[in-house]
């Protein structure tokens, strides 16, 4: 019961940013711009695709031609994209997070942890490895839960938020602990916060799965985790 009134009060303060910090807002414009860009454009290849295999005109036996299956196609084609935003969204956050991590901590910290002492900026490369690092490892893990998914269909939206909520608490935790704990401190931390970081992944994965909200997830993501960090790190230095 803890750990989600901590996760309530984070995710409140991350909102709060949202709201009134130009820095915080800057990223999460940002990311919003790249990620409904990216989606787009698998929207705009899956319509030249459909163009390029299905025709324009369909003979149906007693009607006739029938001349409007471009425009059918084209709603159906919308909602197939909601859905499969609903998907691409976990692998979208992935890259996200690599790109925008270290903007968003920053301004997080700036905020509600001022004074701590200052840190090298990680490099566009090393941002760059880690969300493909990262993106390999959600599209692998969610190809393997695939078959889970179709076995047990009705459990399937469970299935993924807990497999996804797992890895993203675990990446975002860690990137975010790296950059002042390093990996092997970030990976002690991990471990012993194992419990209360799933819930926080599991809890972001959740909204991941509902189209347009899960445009600014990612953000709230990082800021919420960050706030985490701060806490289990001050929690371990008073030995609790």
């Amino acid at each position: 019961m803890g750990h989600a009134v901590t996760l309530f009060a984070d995710l409140g303060r991350a909102v709060s940013q949202m709201l009134s910090d130009g820095r915080f807002l800057r990223v999460l414009l940002w990311s919003v711009a790249l990620t409904f860009l990216a989606l787009a454009a698998v929207f705009w290849a899956m319509m030249i695709l459909l163009g390029l295999v299905l025709p324009e005109t369909v003979v149906l036996p007693f009607v006739g031609e029938v001349t409007f299956v471009d425009n059918l196609l084209s709603v159906a084609a919308i909602g197939v994209m909601l859905a499969l935003s609903v998907v691409l969204m976990v692998p979208a956050a992935a890259v996200v997070v690599g790109f925008f991590l270290d903007s968003i901590v920053s301004a997080v910290e700036a905020r509600y942890h001022p004074g701590l002492p200052e840190i090298e900026d990680v490099s566009i490369g090393q941002q760059v490895v880690d969300s493909l690092r990262f993106f390999g490892l959600v599209v692998v893990a969610n190809l393997f839960a695939l078959v889970i998914y179709l076995l047990v269909a009705p459990l399937a939206p469970f299935i993924f938020w807990i497999v996804n909520g797992y890895l993203l608490g675990r990446e975002y935790f860690t990137l975010v602990a790296m950059r002042r704990l390093g990996p092997d401190g970030a990976r002690r931390l991990w471990k012993r916060n194992l419990p209360q970081i799933w819930l926080a992944g599991t809890a972001m994965t959740v909204p991941l799965s509902v189209p347009l909200l899960n445009l600014i997830v990612p953000v709230l993501g990082v800021a919420v985790f960050t706030h985490q960090f701060h806490r289990m790190v001050r929690a371990s230095e008073y030995g609790a």
